[in-house]
């Protein structure tokens, strides 16, 4: 389907106003543009320093780390982190949760994670999804989790090479 825009220009000169208006064709978006399918990661994928994962995970467990107010402006907000450990059939990670995200952390919930990254905190992996990414309650999958492979009790060392 095309669509036209309709421009109007007014050109002055030293004693008249010219108008002269413009077809355009705008063709749409819509049909042209269309979104990709999102590619799923198995925990057991996720390497340091990396980011845009899609995941579906299971709520393993969820521990409160930190929860405080704070006055910003003429209320007070929240502020929540939770470090809950999440899972599939291939492993374990800890993912951090933040503000609204911990209240969608419930042992048992499937949850799916867009657009997470890894980040590192004392030398082991930590997953987290930020203003960019989404988290979502997601239907009940039929997997059991692999709780031997723990991602999140390897440490990391990052080593810097000198060439010569």
């Amino acid at each position: 389907m095309v669509h036209f825009s309709f421009q109007r220009w007014y050109f002055f000169s030293s004693d008249n106003l010219y108008l002269c208006a413009f077809f355009f064709e705008v063709s749409e978006m819509a049909e042209s543009k269309s979104l990709r399918k999102p590619v799923f990661t198995k925990v057991d994928q996720l390497r340091p320093g990396t980011s845009g994962h899609t995941l579906t995970v299971k709520v393993v467990s969820t521990k409160m780390v930190l929860q405080k107010g704070r006055a910003d402006g003429p209320q007070v907000r929240q502020m929540r982190i939770a470090e809950c450990l999440v899972g599939d059939e291939t492993g374990m990670i800890i993912f951090t949760a933040r503000n609204e995200q911990v209240d969608l952390m419930k042992e048992g919930t499937t949850i799916t994670l867009r657009n997470a990254k890894i980040d590192m905190f004392k030398g082991s992996m930590r997953l987290a999804v930020d203003k960019w990414g989404r988290v979502e309650v997601a239907e009940p999958a039929c997997f059991t989790v692999k709780e031997d492979n723990n991602l999140s009790l390897i440490e990391y060392e990052l080593v810097n090479v000198v060439e010569e």
